[in-house]
Order: C-alpha cells, then sequence, then structure tokens
C-alpha cells in the first residue's frame, strides 16, 4: 500500500450509507440461526434481532435445556440440543427456513461448525477468528465459494461508528501523512485451565483472541508490513499470555501488543506529520477520540475530544453489512472480505511457529 493511502477496506467502510443508519433495513427479511449459547452471543444476538428484517429462527447448543433457555430469553423460535440421533448444529444445519448463522463457538471449533454449515447451503458469520490455521481459512473459503454462499469473519470493529468517524479524520488529511500507529489491549486474568482463554485446544490465548484489534488499526492506516519481530509469554497451559508485535511498513511503524498478564490501557495512537490521534478504552468500539493538530501541539492547545454515539451494543453494524450483502448476492463483504482474513492468519501462523506455539492437528 503506498505511503499516505488507506486499506481498501477502510474506503469501503467509510462509504457505506447502509452503515450510517444500521436499523434501517436494506432487503427482505432473513432468517438467522445462533450456533452457541457462549457469552459473546449474549451479547451479539440482541443487536442481530434489534434488526427489522431478521428473524431469529434457531439456536443450537450442545444442552437441549441451555438452548430452550437461550430461545426463551431472546425470542428465538426454536431450540436445537443434542439428540440421539443428530448434535444441535446438524438439527440447525438441516432447518429450511435458517439462511444464515451466526458462530459463535471457540476458535478450536470454528472449522468443523462453519464447515457443516456451509455444506448445508447455509450463509455464515462467524466469530474472529475465523479458523486456527490458514490452511483452515482457506478451506473454509473454497468451501463457501463452491457453495455459493456468504462468508464473513466477524471483525466487527470495521464497521462501528468510532473506526469509522477516526478513519474518516485520516482520509480527510487531519493527521497529515501516517507515520505510526501503537496499539494495546488486554487484562491480567488468573490462569484457568478450564476456560477458553487458556485452553490450547480451543486456540486459547492472546494471539487469536485479541490482535486481531490492533492489528485492524494498523492494517487500516499502513497496510501490509514488510517486515515484523515478535516478543511472547508462554503460559504453562500452552496459551500465549502475552504478545507484542514491531511491525516495519517502510512508509511508517506499527507496535501492538496483548496481555492476559496484566492490567493495561486499552488505547491506539496513530501519529502523522500533522497530527495525531488517540483511541481511549474500547479499541474494538471505540466510543472517545482525542485529536491533536502539529499547530494545537505547538500553541499546547487542549486536544479535541469527540465522544461517539453507539447503536445497541455495536454488533448491529456488522450485523447489517452482513445483510445487506447476503439480500445482493454478495459472496463475501468488501469491508470483510476473504483475502483479509486470510492475510492475517498468515500472519498468525508465522508468529506462532516464530514464538513456538502450536495447536492439536496443526494445519499449516
Amino acid at each position: 500500500m503506498p505511503a499516505g493511502t488507506l486499506a481498501p477496506f477502510v474506503a469501503a467502510s467509510l462509504d457505506a450509507a447502509h452503515l450510517d443508519e444500521p436499523l434501517s433495513p436494506t432487503g427482505r427479511t432473513l432468517g438467522w440461526g445462533v450456533v452457541s449459547t457462549a457469552d459473546i452471543a449474549e451479547k451479539v444476538v440482541p443487536d442481530i434481532a434489534a434488526l427489522p428484517d431478521a428473524r431469529l429462527v434457531a439456536v443450537s447448543s450442545r444442552d437441549q435445556h441451555r438452548a430452550e433457555d437461550f430461545a426463551r430469553r431472546h425470542g428465538v423460535e426454536r431450540a436445537y440440543g443434542n439428540s440421539a440421533g443428530a448434535t444441535g448444529l446438524e438439527r440447525l444445519a438441516a432447518d429450511p427456513e435458517v439462511e444464515v448463522a451466526y458462530v459463535a463457538t471457540p476458535h478450536g471449533y470454528h472449522h468443523r461448525d462453519v464447515s457443516a454449515l456451509l455444506r448445508a447451503g447455509k450463509h455464515v458469520v462467524c466469530e474472529k477468528a475465523l479458523a486456527m490455521t490458514a490452511a483452515e481459512v482457506r478451506d473454509l473459503q473454497d468451501l463457501a465459494r463452491g457453495h455459493g454462499v456468504f462468508l464473513m469473519e466477524a471483525v466487527w470493529t470495521r464497521m462501528t461508528p468510532g473506526f469509522r468517524t477516526a478513519m474518516g479524520w485520516v482520509r480527510a488529511g487531519r493527521l497529515g501523512r501516517v507515520h505510526s500507529v501503537e496499539a494495546s489491549i488486554g487484562m491480567h486474568r488468573p490462569v484457568d485451565p478450564a476456560h477458553r482463554l487458556f485452553r490450547n485446544a480451543d486456540g486459547g490465548g492472546v494471539l487469536l483472541d485479541m490482535m486481531v484489534y490492533p492489528l485492524t488499526w494498523t492494517g487500516a492506516a499502513l497496510g501490509t508490513p514488510r517486515s515484523w519481530s515478535a516478543r511472547a509469554e508462554l503460559g504453562d497451559t500452552a496459551v500465549d499470555l502475552d504478545t507484542a508485535l514491531t511491525l516495519d511498513f517502510g512508509h511508517g511503524r506499527g507496535h501492538v501488543s496483548g496481555t492476559l498478564a496484566a492490567t493495561v490501557p486499552h488505547q491506539v495512537v496513530i501519529s502523522g506529520t500533522e497530527g495525531w490521534l488517540r483511541v481511549d478504552g474500547r479499541i474494538n468500539c471505540p466510543t472517545t477520540l482525542v485529536r491533536q493538530s502539529a499547530d494545537g501541539a505547538r500553541e499546547r492547545a487542549a486536544p479535541v475530544v469527540e465522544h461517539v454515539e453507539v447503536t445497541g451494543g455495536g454488533y448491529v453494524y456488522e450485523m447489517r453489512e452482513a445483510t445487506r450483502c447476503i439480500q445482493q448476492g454478495l459472496p463475501e463483504s468488501p469491508v470483510m472480505p476473504w483475502a483479509d482474513s486470510l492475510e492475517l492468519v498468515e500472519l498468525f501462523d508465522r508468529v506462532r511457529e516464530r514464538i513456538g506455539l502450536s495447536y492439536p492437528n496443526d494445519r499449516r
């Protein structure tokens, strides 16, 4: 990507007028299925339900009672748990009224679950990471292509109003030419071998769970790095507890980090020739943006603070984008294209090799 330009997905996001009014319908009503009753599904499903052109048809879980409880609380029409003849996922995939499925299972199950849905002819929106390795992502994309269905990794940040506002400032030249992006995310969390974040087989750790967010910001403003270095701390459960990447873009630099081992500020700082921009708090769905111009810095003026309103839990924007794409017959989203999902997981594969992290049945 030439110096001074933004990634193509940024233009697609900024020019997506439907994201300005995410609760306005963009076409016919779609029947949704929800795979898993995990915590993230509890947060995301109310935003799907808020879409006027969405209908919550079914939810699946390994446990029938858990599926029924989730369905009752979220207004889902049918609940599918494991039965003697089929799993909850298989029962959902066989439901003819489910057109698109939102997959909220842990990373380690994504390839299995998404494959089953694609083979059943369902469109799929899958939580990040789309799969654990580049080989698995390529396989899913080949399946989606072969079955003529939509597939999108749910990197919601790209569609949120805070991200779009920040990138609008960058595109308008308010920062001048961007030279650096620094971003951090994480928390101190006591090791719990039973939790997905600390289970190697589930793709636990920082890399797959957190690093997509800081890398979204470097990728947007600087593109693809030409070289990088990594450091990481691996825990007793064979997941990365603390990972940092230093990125060289030729025309700029980046430093991104994620951690489960320390209390850190969630923050992004984008610095350019004419000013800087800071995202405070939720870098995955920003609500507070701080901007300082070069003139303001010289004059010691106070930075400009802008608060950004977010609809619902902030997931409604990615679900509006997926809905619009499916309604229009698109196989992938221009805001979250397949090539970007593959490029990111290819980087993760190389990082894992560098830091000595592997998964069971590793496919690269």
